[in-house]
Formats: structure tokens, sequence, C-alpha cells
């Protein structure tokens, strides 16, 4: 079968630019341990006849040895391989962090990935533009299949590509499962202990409402969030959509002061006004939460010095040089301690 991709346009400048600020791995990767397990849900029936272990959440997980003493929890809204590798196939921040000794976890929450075992019934409905909009919405460019010059993609690898639109799961949307996936995701941090949760796009939500239910969330860095807590009756004033808002009692907001924020953003903001509403609306909430005390903060790329980035940072061609920028986050916050 004749597969038929967009047409990649080789920009040499921007190409080096993003091998310049990746470093090649050495050596081999050190595991202590690793494995996975399901955590959360419920059981459905009578577990004496008639039952179903469902609504659960799935985790990966490897530790190096002399790991460090808080784990990192990779949520995605993608899949599970947005983390596991860069665009063109190089390391993802799974063996990046897992070299710089973080316990490391990939987490599918219930009913997407390999979690997708749920108790209600979902329907999936292919979308025939999908590709396309994925083009637009990752902002690889303004219009398909127009790439931004400096985009930190390899838009001549016709596999980076077919590898990028086969990263996705079918994914359901809704503050009601927001919610159940946070519910699980507090189990998993109860259970594995101090955990910073690094998110993107809409797994930002689930991990803000997960930091209510659970002390064992010590950080947040969102990439790119999509949406947002707020206490009661500070929050935007629009009815509740897909990524919420959430409204929550003060006091309940107050947890998240507890906990240093690190929303992200990449580059190409200004072209699309819908990701220039996204990034004010998070400075909006960054800027309440400093209100009640806490340590909350917005970090533009371009500002830092990188320059093509997309809705996922974390697989650019240059994710050495963001996480780099993650790693100073951790220390700054006394996150990377052993």
């Amino acid at each position: 079968m004749r597969v038929i991709a967009p047409t990649f346009v080789f920009a040499a400048a921007a190409f080096a630019g993003g091998c310049a600020q990746t470093e090649s791995p050495e050596g081999a990767l050190l595991i202590e341990s690793q494995g996975a397990f399901a955590v959360g849900g419920q059981v459905s029936g009578d577990p004496a006849e008639a039952s179903l272990h469902c609504d659960h959440g799935v985790v990966e997980y490897q530790i190096p040895p002399r790991a460090r003493a808080v784990s990192l929890l990779m949520w995605h809204s993608a899949s599970a391989v947005a983390w596991q590798r860069r665009w063109d196939g190089g390391e993802g921040f799974q063996s990046i962090f897992l070299r710089r000794g973080y316990p490391v976890y990939i987490w599918d929450g219930p009913r997407v990935g390999r979690a997708n075992w749920g108790c209600v019934e979902t329907t999936y409905t292919p979308n025939a533009r999908a590709d396309q909009q994925n083009f637009v919405a990752w902002r690889f460019g303004l219009t398909y299949p127009n790439w931004f010059d400096d985009v930190q993609f390899p838009k001549d690898d016709g596999e980076a590509w077919n590898q990028a639109m086969r990263a996705r799961y079918q994914e359901f949307d809704s503050v009601a499962n927001a919610q159940l996936e946070s519910d699980a995701a507090a189990a998993l941090a109860d259970r594995i202990g101090p955990t910073v949760a690094l998110t993107n796009s809409a797994g930002g939500l689930r991990a803000l409402l997960t930091a209510l239910k659970s002390d064992n969330i010590k950080g947040i860095v969102a990439y790119e969030n999509v949406g947002w807590v707020y206490p009661e009756g500070e929050g935007p004033n629009v009815p509740e959509g897909r990524f919420g808002p959430v409204e929550v009692p003060q006091d309940e907001f107050r947890k998240l002061a507890r906990v240093p924020i690190q929303v992200v953003w990449g580059d190409n903001i200004d072209a699309s006004d819908v990701y220039r509403a996204r990034l004010e609306e998070s400075r909006r909430f960054v800027d309440i939460v400093n209100k009640y005390g806490g340590q909350a903060e917005v970090l533009l790329l371009p500002d830092a010095g990188l320059k093509g980035n997309t809705h996922l940072p974390f697989a650019d061609l240059n994710n050495v040089a963001v996480a780099d920028l993650l790693s100073e986050f951790l220390a700054k916050h006394g996150l990377d301690r052993r």
C-alpha cells in the first residue's frame, strides 16, 4: 500500500539548530527495577457471579540505582509514546530522566491506552481529518502542510511524521472523566510516594485535580496546559467545557498553593489566536495561585533561548535543552534530592 505523507521541506538552518541543542546519549541505561501495574478503579457487578474490574489506570515504571527521592509521573494527552521518544526516534524524557537518576512512571489513565477497560460503554468514531488537525493543534505550522520555518520537528523525515500521527489514543475529555482519572492518579501517588507530575495539554487539568486529592503530588510541570482549577468565584465566567474550568472551595484551592507549579509554553504562540488565549489564561491561573501564597510560574521557552518548540516540547528535537530547564526547576524547589 502506498502511503501519502505531506511534502517535507528541508530547512537546513532550523534542523541543524535543533540538533545543536541536543546531546548524544552515551552509555547503557542503568535500571534497578522495572515493571507495570494497575491502580485505582472499581469492581462492577457481583464478584461471586458476574463482575468486571474496570476504570483503573495502568503505570509502567523504571527505577535507576541510587534513585532520587521524588518520582516523575509522565502524563500524556496523546499517548504514552510521547514521553518515550523524540520525534526523530532519539531518547525521550523517560530515558533522559532515568539517566538523571529519577524513578520514571509512564501513566495511562482510566479508559485510555493500556487502561481502556472502562466501566461504561464508549464509542470511537474515526476522524478522517485527524492528521491535518494534529498538524495545526501541535503547532507544526499555522496551516497544513505549511511548516513553521524553525519548527523543532524533522520535517524532511517521512517516518517521523508517520510515527507522530500514530502516537494518539482515543480520549474522552470531560470534567467528569478528568475527575475519574485524577482519582486513580491520586491512588498511584499515595502508593509510590512523593511525585512530580509532568503533563501535556489536557493532562494538566487532571494533575491539578490529583494534587487536591493526594499530598504526594509535590510539584507539577504542565507543558501547554489547556484546563484549569480556580477558587470559587475567581475563575472566568464561562460555561464548563471539555477542559473545565473547575471551581473548588477556597480552602481546597489552597492545596495548590503548597505545590510548586510551572506552566511551560513553546514557540510560535503569537501565530495562533487559540494559543494566545491559552497563554493568557495560564497567566491568570498563576496570578491567582500566587495570590494564595503559591509558587507558580509561566515559562516561555523562547524567553529561555529555545526556538521552534511545538505543543509537545519534551518530544522536540531540542528536548535535552527542554529537559535541562526541568532539571533547574526541580533543583530550585528541592525536588532533586537523593
